[in-house]
């Protein structure tokens, strides 16, 4: 078993206190429901933009996009470089379109708009998203500390799921808020400190990075081909970024929210073009380090046999027999998760450690507590409050969010500890998110980009994008005589193609019946 020093474990233990007194402290300012769903708008744009940014860039950011550029290249990179046109986007229609509706829940104008089966279908979708989102940080989290600690995944991400779950049932959203703008600045310190000591420790430092990741085609954003949608090309994932960001800008209740926690809506604009604007440099950086630590273990490549043992040990269990083969028949897109957690066991400095898994725990928490308090405030708004107890106090409404924060961040939990010996979390994530969104996004396009759509039109759009995506997902299944029904696009197109689909069936819907409600 791996053994912190004293000092970096002393350097955690007093993180999560950090955060559990965080919550402790706002506790007291959450007498109302309000105050704990929206901070009753007191949130300036600054501090809003940077808790937004910090929900992006999560655990999966920090351990997934290393791993990712590892193994393959910066073709991820393009996510980022769609986000400028949904944040205009979402700046121009989305938060004027949510503050004019008060209503704290992103999903009640569904059922003004098209009947309570609209509103109920995007909240299954949301937090379904949720749960999958805050897994796959669970275990991301998990994967890290055990590389350092030499615990079982399953109790570390119980214990750091307690602290998440204390901090951000007593503090609100503005605890969520407060303790992100701190975890977002830790992240980006972890990562500059992460990128100094790799390229201190290469020898020739940055140009032999550079050279070694011309060499393997490292910094490749993929192929530019117009005619390719199979492979993870250029295009996919800008097209699969920009709906899946027009997802997070426009139907995520984790960012409307902090829509509602602006002071107006001028404000909540700002803070999305400032979460836009720190994301794609600062996300950057992860991509270095997934190069830098290509460069790093390409010039000394026996650091790399432990890395390989423990994927491969993975894959046979205790069959050691075979372990040797599977050994040679990796690649480093079967290890490259693991390759940042090895590096920083034997390379980061004491103390110093001990502050970079807190950036790494801070990226985790921010993400979870946001998930949580959101799915929560989603959860008593458009189930237990719609179908449940209508009538219920203030007091009850208050009572229903701190029960079902605690009750998701379970759920999620126990979502993380299913994930465990999955090979890539961001690919985990972005393969689950792109299910799950693509129908809720389409339906809210479609309600508020053609007024004379009714309801009958966005319930057929909706059934036919359904049916869609499960053949997107699923067809891989099908046996080899029923090859020809396969789907042959990438599985970061679901989210486009379901979207795209809910919108035309949608519009020739309404036209072909002439429809004007």
């Amino acid at each position: 078993m791996n053994s912190l020093p004293i000092i970096d474990l002393a350097v955690i233990v007093v993180y999560l206190l950090a955060m559990v007194l965080v919550g402790v402290y706002f506790s007291r300012k959450n007498t109302t429901s309000e105050a704990y769903t929206k901070a009753a708008g007191s949130i300036p744009a600054w501090a809003v933009g940077i808790s937004l940014y910090a929900t992006f860039l999560s655990s999966n950011t920090f351990l997934g996009v290393p791993g990712k550029a590892y193994g393959t290249n910066w073709n991820a990179f393009v996510f980022g470089l769609s986000m400028p046109l949904a944040a205009f986007i979402a700046a121009k229609y989305f938060v004027p379109f949510y503050r004019k509706h008060t209503q704290v829940s992103a999903y009640s104008n569904l059922e003004n708009r098209f009947g309570k089966w609209a509103r109920s279908y995007a909240v299954i979708c949301f937090l379904l998203t949720q749960v999958a989102r805050m897994g796959s940080i669970f275990f991301g989290i998990s994967l890290t500390l055990q590389a350092l600690t030499g615990l079982d995944m399953s109790l570390i991400m119980l214990v750091t799921g307690v602290c998440i779950i204390i901090y951000t049932l007593l503090g609100g959203i503005e605890a969520v808020i407060w303790t992100e703008v701190f975890q977002g600045i830790l992240l980006t310190f972890g990562a500059l400190v992460i990128i100094g000591t790799l390229i201190y420790q290469i020898p020739g430092g940055a140009g032999t990075v550079v050279d070694i990741g011309l060499r393997d085609d490292k910094f490749d954003l993929g192929s530019f081909s117009l005619t390719d949608f199979s492979s993870s090309t250029f295009w996919v994932i800008l097209l699969y970024g920009f709906f899946m960001n027009l997802t997070n800008f426009g139907m995520d209740q984790n960012y409307v929210q902090r829509y509602h926690a602006a002071p107006n809506a001028k404000e909540a604009a700002k803070s999305v073009w400032l979460c836009t604007w720190l994301y794609i440099p600062i996300s950057l950086l992860f991509f270095i380090i997934g190069a830098c630590l290509y460069a790093y273990y390409d010039v000394n490549p026996d650091l790399l046999l432990t890395v390989k043992e423990q994927a491969a040990m993975e894959r046979i269990g205790s069959d050691s027999a075979s372990l040797a083969g599977v050994m040679e028949g990796l690649t480093p897109a079967d290890y490259g998760d693991k390759v940042l957690p090895h590096y920083m066991v034997g390379n980061i400095p004491t103390g110093i450690l001990g502050l970079i898994v807190s950036a790494i725990l801070a990226a985790a928490m921010s993400t979870i507590s946001s998930g949580m308090n959101a799915s929560a405030t989603v959860f008593t708004e458009d189930i237990y409050k719609r179908y449940i107890n209508p009538n219920v106090s203030d007091k009850g409404n208050l009572r229903m969010l701190l029960i079902g924060t605690g009750v998701f961040g379970v759920i999620g939990m126990f979502a993380g500890i299913a994930m465990i010996g999955v090979q890539s979390i961001l690919d985990v994530w972005w393969t689950l998110s792109g299910i799950f969104a693509g129908g809720m996004l389409g339906l809210f396009l479609l309600g508020i980009t053609n007024k004379k759509v009714g309801n009958s039109d966005a319930m057929l759009a909706t059934i036919f994008g359904i049916i869609v995506i499960l053949w997107m997902t699923f067809s891989h299944l099908l046996p080899e005589e029923y090859a020809f029904l396969r789907n042959m696009l990438h599985t970061n197109m679901i989210i486009v193609v379901g979207t795209v689909a809910i919108l035309l069936v949608g519009n020739i819907s309404q036209r072909l019946k002439g429809t004007d409600n």
